[in-house]
């Protein structure tokens, strides 16, 4: 079975590592890379760097998380330039990489994991 991992990509460095130790808490073992602003100080988000951290995780699949709208579009845009394969999700960015963490850290395979955030992105 192929490693599956998180990446979160943020306009702003701090959020991005919050939400990093934040699920470092539950999910210690899974590959977490996280993209934060443009660099540590100016917000922002890149596309080299959003595809750099794609390619650095040792995992060939990625649940992809984002807090709005150009991060997603750099996040679309890096997918079709790396070989892994990368499922974005519109869903809360804190709320929905860290039940998709604990989730890999228990073993849940990714069909079940996807059931728990579309109840998220349905939530009237």
């Amino acid at each position: 079975m192929e490693k599956t991992g998180i990446i979160i990509v943020s306009h702003v460095y701090e959020i991005a590592e919050g939400i990093h130790r934040l699920i470092k808490e539950v999910a210690a073992d899974v590959d977490v890379q996280v993209v934060g602003g443009v660099d540590i100080k100016e917000i922002g988000t890149s596309f080299d760097t959003t595809l750099a951290a794609i390619n650095n995780s040792s995992a060939k699949n990625l649940l992809a998380f984002y807090d709005l709208g150009s991060a997603k579009m750099n996040l679309e845009m890096a997918v079709e330039m790396s070989d892994k394969t990368v499922k974005i999700y519109d869903v809360p960015v804190v709320e929905g990489s860290y039940t998709a963490a604990a989730l890999l850290q228990a073993g849940v395979n990714q069909e079940n994991i996807e059931e728990q955030l579309e109840e998220m992105h349905n939530v009237k």
